[in-house]
C-alpha cells in the first residue's frame, strides 16, 4: 500500500510538482521514497512495506526488459499464480523479488494492457512506457484504490489524494470549484467520480484504465458490473450457500497473505464478524481484532464486539473513545479528505485506524455486504413506492406526512413524485435525510444551479432487475467507491494503515450481482444468506439486535458542542464572502433546526458546515 504521483509533459518536466506531491502525501507511505526522472515524465512513489519488506522491492520499478518503469498503489493477491502463467509463458523468467510489484510489471510487459483481467485486488497503476512515450493508468475493479488525474494544456499530473494536485501552486492557480461538483454534494453527501470539487481534476473511475500520450489522453472501461448480470439469478439455497461461503474463504485467506503483523476491524455487526470468524478459522494464531466503544450508550456497540471476538478466541482490543477525543477530529477532515465530504462516521473509522496501527500494518473490513447482500432501509423503500396504491397516492401521502408528527415528517420526501429516471438517487438521498434535487438548488446561489450527472438507467441489463436490486446497484456504482471506500482509504492510509476489503473480491461482486433477490432479503430479514453462512460459525443469537451503523451523535453535537463551529462557518458575512449559498435558504434552515425544533434536518446542517468550511479554507 502506497502513494503514487506522476507528471508527465512533452515539452520537458519539472519535479516541483511531484516533489510537493509526495510531501503532502507522506503519510501514504513512511518506509521509503523513490522517484524516476525521465525526459518527459518523473514518477514518485512512497512505499509502505507488506510483501517483500527488502529495499529491491522499492519502486519505482523496472521491468526485466528496462522498457517500463511503474508505481502502483496497492495489492494484487493472486501474484502468485500470475507468476506461474508468466513462467509458462517465459520459462526463463525467473522473480528477482518476492513482491506482487514486480510480477504486476512483468505481467503487464508480457501480455499489454490486457494484463489487468487477470488482477485480483486493489489497485491504482501508472506505467511508462520509454519508447512508445506513453504513461497507462489502471484503477481496479470496485475503485478500492484512489487515483487522480489533471489534465491541461498537454500536460497529465496524476496522484492518489486530490491534494497531491491541488497543494501544487502551479496548478492550483488553475483550478476553479465545479458547480455540477457541489450539486451532487448536497443531494448525496459525496462527489462521485469521474468529478472532484475542481473541474480540471478528475477521478479515474472504477473498473477503468487510461493512456496519455503525444496524441492525448484516451480512456477505456475494462470491467462494468452491469455486463456481468445473467439472464437468470442463483435461487438454490444449497449451491449458493456452498459456493458463497467457499468463495469468502478463499477470498480471506488471499488477503491474510502479508509480511507484516494483521488484524481486522470488528464493529460486531454481520460483516464484520463475518470476515473475523473466516480469518480466525484459516489462521493458526489469535487474530488481532480491533473495535471502538463511544461514550453514549445509544452509539456503543463494543460489548457484541468483545462478546463475537471471545466466543471466536481472538486477540481484541478494544478503546474507549471520550467525546473529546472524537471531536477534536471535525477540524481536520478538510485536510484528510480534500474536498467535502459529509459521511460523518469518517471520525470513527479514523479513531479505529489510529488504534490499529498501534498493533497492526494491514487490516481486514466488512465493507460491500450491505451492498452486494441488501443491507441498507433504502432496498425496502424502493420496493414500497412500487406500489401502484403508493404512486397513486404519493403526493397526497407526502403532504399527509409532511403535516403529521414530527418524527414521521423526515420521511414525506419519499413520497414526491419523481421522474423514474432520477428514483435511485432520491431515495438514497432522502433516506439519508440529505437535499433532494429541488432543495439543493434552493440552498444554492443561482449562479450555481447546475445538473447532477449520474447514469441510472439499469434497464437495458440481461435480466430486469426488481426495484430493491436496482437500488443495490446504484449504491454499488456510486455510494460505495466515492463515500465507503474513500472514507476508509483516507482515514487509514492517514495513519499508513493498509486495508483490505475481502467481501468486494471481484468473483463474490460477480457472484452476489446475480444471486437471486429471495436469498438476499426473505420476509423483511436483510443479507440472509451471508447471515447463515456467518451462523456456521458465530451463533445467531450474537446478532440478535437492530442494525446500528457506524455512526456519531451527530444531532447532539450540533446542538451543542459544534454550535460555535455553525455560528463561524454559515452566518451572513461568511455565506456572503464564499458566495456559492443561497443566505435566506441557510436562516431558514438553522431556524427549523435550532428554533423549531427539526431535528431531522441535522445532516442538511452538517453539510452546509462541511461545504462552507471547505470553501472558506480553500478559496484564495
Amino acid at each position: 500500500m502506497c502513494g503514487i504521483t506522476g507528471i508527465v509533459d512533452f515539452k520537458g518536466v519539472s519535479g516541483q510538482t511531484v516533489g510537493r506531491a509526495m510531501e503532502l502525501m507522506a503519510h501514504r507511505g513512511p518506509d521509503a521514497q523513490g522517484v524516476f526522472y525521465g525526459e518527459h515524465c518523473i514518477l514518485g512513489h512512497l512505499r509502505l512495506s507488506i510483501l517483500d519488506l527488502s529495499e529491491s522491492a522499492n519502486q519505482p520499478m523496472y521491468s526485466h526488459c528496462g522498457r517500463y518503469i511503474m508505481v502502483y498503489n496497492g495489492e494484487i493477491f493472486n501474484f502468485r499464480e500470475i507468476t506461474d502463467e508468466i513462467k509458462l509463458a517465459n520459462p526463463a523468467f525467473h522473480a528477482k523479488t518476492n513482491s506482487d510489484s514486480e510480477i504486476i510489471l512483468e505481467a503487464f510487459a508480457l501480455w499489454g494492457k490486457d494484463f489487468v483481467q487477470r488482477l485480483n485486488g486493489m489497485f491504482a497503476i501508472a506505467i511508462w512506457d520509454k519508447h512508445l512515450e506513453c504513461l497507462s493508468l489502471l484503477r481496479d475493479r470496485v475503485g478500492i484504490k484512489p487515483l487522480y488525474y489533471y489534465l491541461h494544456k498537454g500536460v497529465l499530473a496524476f496522484s492518489s489524494e486530490l491534494k497531491g494536485l491541488a497543494g501544487n501552486n502551479s496548478i492550483k492557480e488553475t483550478l476553479s470549484i465545479d458547480p455540477v461538483a457541489i450539486n451532487q454534494f448536497l443531494h448525496l453527501g459525496f462527489i462521485p467520480a469521474p468529478a472532484s470539487i475542481y473541474k480540471e481534476i478528475k477521478k479515474l473511475p472504477p473498473g477503468f484504465m487510461g493512456t496519455f500520450s503525444r496524441s492525448g489522453l484516451t480512456t477505456e472501461q475494462y470491467w462494468d458490473i452491469r455486463l456481468k448480470i445473467n439472464e437468470k439469478p442463483l435461487d438454490d439455497v444449497v449451491r449458493a450457500k456452498e459456493e458463497l461461503k467457499a468463495l469468502i474463504e478463499s477470498s480471506v485467506r488471499y488477503r491474510m497473505i502479508s509480511d507484516v503483523p494483521l488484524g481486522t476491524f470488528l464493529s460486531g455487526g454481520i460483516d464484520s464478524s463475518l470476515v473475523t470468524a473466516v480469518a480466525q478459522s484459516v489462521h493458526s494464531e489469535p487474530v488481532n481484532t480491533f473495535n471502538i466503544g463511544f461514550w453514549e450508550k445509544g452509539f456503543d456497540e463494543s460489548a457484541y464486539a468483545s462478546a463475537v471476538a471471545n466466543y471466536l478466541g481472538t486477540r481484541h482490543h478494544n478503546f474507549q473513545v471520550t467525546e473529546k477525543d472524537a471531536l477534536e477530529w471535525m477540524p481536520r477532515l478538510n485536510d484528510i479528505y480534500d474536498e467535502p465530504f459529509a459521511d460523518s462516521s469518517a471520525i470513527p473509522t479514523l479513531l479505529v485506524s489510529r488504534m490499529a496501527r498501534q498493533q497492526v500494518t494491514v487490516t481486514l473490513s466488512g465493507d460491500g455486504g450491505d451492498e452486494l447482500f441488501m443491507g441498507y432501509g433504502a432496498y425496502k423503500w424502493a420496493e414500497r413506492l412500487q406500489s401502484p396504491w403508493i404512486k397513486a397516492m404519493g403526493g397526497f401521502l407526502a403532504f399527509l406526512v409532511e403535516h403529521g408528527p414530527g418524527k414521521y415528517r423526515r420521511a414525506a420526501p419519499l413520497f414526491n413524485k419523481i421522474d423514474p429516471e432520477l428514483l435511485k438517487s432520491h431515495i438514497f438521498s432522502q433516506e439519508q435525510y440529505l437535499f433532494s434535487r429541488k432543495l439543493a438548488h434552493q440552498a444554492l446561489n443561482r449562479n450555481y444551479h447546475d445538473g447532477f450527472s449520474l447514469d441510472e438507467n439499469f434497464s437495458t441489463l440481461s435480466r430486469k432487475l426488481t426495484a430493491s436490486e436496482q437500488q443495490a446497484m446504484f449504491d454499488f456504482l456510486y455510494y460505495l467507491p466515492d463515500d465507503l471506500l474513500v472514507k476508509v482509504d483516507r482515514a487509514s492510509m492517514f495513519f499508513a494503515l493498509e486495508t483490505r476489503v475481502p467481501l468486494l473480491d471481484y468473483r463474490i461482486v460477480e457472484w452476489a450481482m446475480n444471486l437471486s433477490p429471495k436469498l438476499k432479503m426473505q420476509h423483511g430479514d436483510s443479507k440472509w444468506l451471508l447471515k447463515q453462512i456467518l451462523f456456521d460459525y458465530v451463533p445467531a443469537s450474537y446478532f440478535n439486535r437492530p442494525k446500528r451503523g457506524f455512526a456519531i451523535p451527530l444531532q447532539k453535537w450540533l446542538q451543542k458542542e459544534l454550535g460555535g463551529f455553525v455560528q463561524d462557518f454559515l452566518n451572513l458575512d461568511s455565506i456572503n464572502k464564499s458566495g456559492i449559498l443561497n443566505p435566506v435558504f441557510v436562516n431558514r434552515l438553522l431556524d427549523d433546526f435550532y428554533k423549531k425544533g427539526h431535528l431531522w434536518q441535522y445532516n442538511k446542517i452538517w453539510q452546509l458546515l462541511v461545504l462552507q468550511k471547505w470553501l472558506l479554507e480553500n478559496q484564495s
